[in-house]
């Protein structure tokens, strides 16, 4: 089984995309923005709180999504960030509109599959609280939340969701990310991550435990483990 990066449709050409299929408490379907195809990602449904999600734009293209985890610091994959110039729409569950627009002005990335984002202003935000060790456990249903795609489309761009969808998944133990880093494994359960949804949330009892870095959509995705950087994020970030 070939498992490769959750890279959103920029990058399509170059890898094979994969994204986060959400789940969880689903809000009343929005109004279709794409001339009446199903809006959902591979499974899961429509996410109707998450005040700390953040979309990531490449030089002003949709590609992968992330969390806000401090007034100046967004938390995403490393995947993610290595083209052109970083914005980010905070705190809406449309990607078109709401919330609050910020750039990315310095990056740090880790040996694994994390990356930190400073922006250009300071953004007034519910921010993901981070978990630490014991957050998560084996067998334990988590929750994972993007804008990818919703099919296993060839475009990624193009079948991304407008709006921000959550999935239950399982935890099924440790493994590595895209670049070998620390990772959770987690099986699907009424969704599986897609391209897009890299650098996305995996949360375990409303704190974050991993970031999106891989999946193979169909079986298997592994989530870079927050808990076990936290050293790392806080050195950078002070949280």
């Amino acid at each position: 089984m070939r498992i490769t990066r959750l890279f959103p449709a920029l990058l399509a050409a170059l890898l094979s995309l994969l994204a986060m299929a959400p789940s969880g408490s689903a809000a009343p379907a929005p109004p279709s923005s794409d001339g009446g195809a199903t809006p959902y990602i591979i499974g899961g449904s429509y996410a109707s709180n998450a005040p700390w999600a953040a979309r990531l734009f490449s030089n002003g293209r949709q590609t992968c999504t992330a969390t806000i985890i401090a007034p100046t610091w967004i938390l995403t994959a490393k995947h993610c960030v290595s083209r052109g110039a970083l914005s980010f729409r905070i705190g809406s569950l449309d990607q078109t509109s709401g919330g609050t627009v910020a750039n990315g002005v310095q990056t740090y990335n880790h040996s694994s599959d994390l990356s930190l984002v400073r922006l250009d202003r300071s953004v007034s935000a519910t921010y993901a609280r981070l978990g630490g060790p014991g957050s998560v456990t084996v067998g334990q249903t988590v929750q994972v939340y993007g804008w990818g795609a919703t099919s296993r489309c060839g475009s990624e761009i193009n079948c991304q969701s407008r709006y921000l969808k959550v999935a239950n998944l399982t935890v099924s133990g440790g493994c590595g990310d895209a670049y070998g880093g620390a990772a959770i494994c987690a099986r699907p359960g009424d969704g599986i991550t897609a391209g897009g949804d890299s650098g996305g949330a995996m949360m375990s009892n409303g704190v974050q435990v991993g970031v999106a870095s891989t999946s193979d959509r169909r079986s298997i995705t592994a989530y870079t483990n927050v808990t076990r950087y936290r050293s790392w994020i806080q050195s950078i970030a002070g949280v």
